[in-house]
């Protein structure tokens, strides 16, 4: 047979907790214990822990004297803890903390004038223990139909679930009742891992022939699974042991799935899987190997049943729970157990010690976590295997590398695959190693990077220069600056993107624009073939200022501009950013100036005009004297003159002589 065993099959955590507990009790000597009601709907656990002098009472008038008494997972009524006080009657609470919290949500809403309403079995002894902490009050809902025909209530509703009851019917009565029930208060007390197992149990019912759910008949949440089982396998069982399924030889060749309920014992699935495997332990050998001592020094291998904040308590499958303390759970202090396990998980753990006095076992998954990793560097040693881990600082000589638990010290000369100036830039990083040597009684570990970033480099520049061509991008790692340009790893191979090619406007140093560490897009500009060397460019074609001027810019435009840097013969102005224009000395003003700094300011905004544009070589011609009004020159006309008595001469010496004598006449008096 293909047998498949669902991952949260049995006991769940509240389950396990309060039989572990109760076999605890029939250890001890001197004291006599009894449990109100079956401590789980298991009759094989049951008849073994009356076996071992924990019987089962239905009623505390049946109690006998000197009897302390065993409150079972289910939880009981208010009133039983009242009784149990007034008469002075000794007990142990192992109520599934679940549970308790559900008592707790019914009895303060339940005080605060709210009509309770659970959903669940009103036959089961969870649903009449919750019931007892409202006086009895709840409406209790089973199915689809009976919230259908319910009147809703005039005052406020809350609502709470049997931990084990069916997520979909569930999710089906809850849409309907926020229809009707106008002022609600809704928990979801289902148990998770009554879901989760729920789930897991459709899904592998679904990917088998055969469905075997074990658990006890009168067990709510074993009948739930086997009814969901049922609908997706048409062949599917439910038995409290292999026994009960007669012969399985029907089974033979075929793909058989197991779960379990939550009050089902380990012992119990591996009985049947024994069986099923013609092996021959019966349930009592298998319970006695439940049984069986744990030494300090032993790996053991178990389920979490609880996780707190200081502590991970496991069920071990014996009558000892181990208990992982935060402290032993992870060697990263930043984690707490709720960050590494959760409830279900299947964990190991090496024994530190054994306390029979306070019936725990004391484990540690860092001790064991450190052994295996001891053993990944023995076996990586002997194989030239890679490893990965992170660089936590620099000593005298090399760097230390964290690799799980475990410091690995790397001499400077084989820290990276070029000289570094300063180890530091390392630290932070997760760099892979290679293990050079060990000393196992020290625990010391001497590892080599530069072997491997040597031999990745030869691997990635093969691929490149197989595939390398002028035009093909990349996206490459800024790994140098210099004064002329900056070197970028594209794949194993360095190629220098000169300072020009860094910016389309004008920058002192490559810095300006990226910096080492940075993640560019660049492109092959050109491959020299003899010295292998690359040039890349790394500005867009697209953003070029003079291709986006060209598109905007046209002669006769009239744009605003500003005064950028003036030489003797003229002043450039910025039209665009780095696109600058010359307006030559002549077109600054209309009359003649001595220098553009005679008219002009550096920063100064002006209209100028296009006259002219060289786009290839990129050259424009501005001109502000375009835009200035013309001015007519003024001329004086001499005094009329008789012909007879005017001397020939030019136009141009009448008005200079006309001029000079206006201004050397001397001022006479009227």
């Amino acid at each position: 047979m293909d047998i498949r065993v669902a991952k949260t099959a049995g006991f769940c955590f509240g389950v396990a907790r309060a039989v572990d507990r109760a076999y605890q009790c029939a250890e001890e000597d001197g004291k006599k214990y009894c449990t109100l009601g079956p401590i789980i709907h298991n009759a094989q656990v049951v008849s073994d822990l009356a076996e071992k002098g924990v019987g089962v009472i239905d009623s505390l008038d049946n109690l006998q004297d000197d009897v302390t008494v065993i409150i079972r997972t289910h939880g009981v009524p208010k009133s039983v803890y009242q009784e149990l006080e007034n008469r002075g009657i000794p007990y142990l609470d192992l109520t599934c903390p679940f549970v308790k919290k559900i008592h707790t949500l019914v009895s303060t809403h339940h005080a605060e004038g709210c009509q309770i309403i659970i959903i669940g079995d009103s036959r089961h002894p969870e649903v009449i223990g919750i019931n007892g902490w409202c006086d009895n009050s709840a409406i209790i809902i089973e199915n689809l139909e009976q919230a259908e025909a319910l009147l809703p209530p005039e005052k406020k509703v809350c609502i709470v679930a049997q931990t084990t009851f069916n997520k979909n019917i569930y999710k089906k009565i809850i849409f309907f009742l926020k229809k009707t029930c106008q002022n609600t208060v809704i928990f979801d007390t289902i148990c998770n891992a009554t879901e989760e197992r729920q789930a897991e149990s459709q899904m592998l019912a679904g990917e088998v022939d055969v469905m075997v759910v074990l658990g006890g008949q009168n067990s709510s949440n074993t009948q739930k699974l086997y009814q969901i089982c049922k609908g997706v396998c048409p062949e599917a069982y439910c038995a409290e042991s292999i026994e009960a399924l007669g012969d399985i030889k029907r089974f033979q060749n075929k793909r058989v799935g197991i779960t379990a309920g939550a009050s089902t014992p380990a012992v119990i699935i591996k009985e049947a899987i024994n069986k099923m495997e013609n092996q021959d332990k019966d349930f009592a050998t298998l319970l006695e190997e439940s049984l069986k001592a744990i030494n300090t020094g032993d790996i053991v291998t178990g389920t979490v049943i609880e996780v707190g904040p200081t502590e991970v308590i496991v069920d071990l499958g014996v009558k000892q729970d181990g208990v992982i303390p935060a402290s032993e759970i992870s060697d990263d202090p930043s984690l707490t157990p709720e960050d590494i396990v959760k409830v279900g998980d299947e964990i190991q753990g090496y024994v530190v010690r054994v306390n029979d006095v306070e019936g725990k076992i004391t484990l540690s998954k860092k001790r064991l976590d450190s052994f295996k990793t001891w053993d990944a560097i023995e076996a990586a040693r002997e194989n030239g295997d890679i490893l990965e881990g992170k660089v936590d600082g620099v000593v005298n000589g090399g760097i230390i590398v964290t690799y799980k638990s475990f410091r690995v010290f790397v001499p400077a000369s084989l820290a990276n695959d070029r000289y570094l100036t300063d180890l530091n830039e390392l630290v932070g990083k997760t760099v892979p190693f290679k293990v050079l040597e060990i000393n196992k009684g020290r625990k010391r570990i001497v590892g080599n990077i530069k072997t491997v970033l040597m031999a990745q480099k030869q691997e990635l520049e093969k691929a490149f220069w197989e595939a390398a061509e002028v035009g093909k991008k990349y996206t490459g790692i800024v790994k140098s600056l210099t004064s002329f340009g900056a070197f970028v790893d594209i794949g194993g191979v360095d190629g220098l993107v000169h300072i020009s090619e860094l910016s389309w406007a004008r920058i002192k140093h490559p810095s300006d624009v990226v910096s080492v560490g940075d993640s560019i897009e660049v492109y092959i500009k050109d491959i020299a073939e003899d010295t292998k060397k690359i040039s890349l460019g790394y500005k867009n074609p697209l953003e070029n200022p003079w291709e986006i001027a060209k598109s905007k810019l046209n002669v006769g435009d009239v744009v605003s501009a500003k005064i950028v840097r003036m030489l003797p013969f003229g002043a450039f102005a910025e039209i665009m950013p780095t696109v600058d224009g010359l307006i030559h000395i002549s077109q600054i003003a209309n009359k003649r100036i001595g220098k553009p700094q005679d008219e002009l300011s550096i920063g100064q905004e002006v209209d100028v005009k296009i006259v002219d544009i060289d786009w290839e070589n990129k050259k424009i011609a501005l001109s502000i004297r375009a835009l200035l009004p013309v001015e007519e020159p003024v001329v004086e006309e001499a005094p009329a003159v008789e012909a007879e008595d005017a001397e020939p001469t030019s136009y141009t010496d009448e008005v200079v002589n006309t001029i000079g004598d206006a201004v050397e006449a001397p001022a006479t008096e009227e």
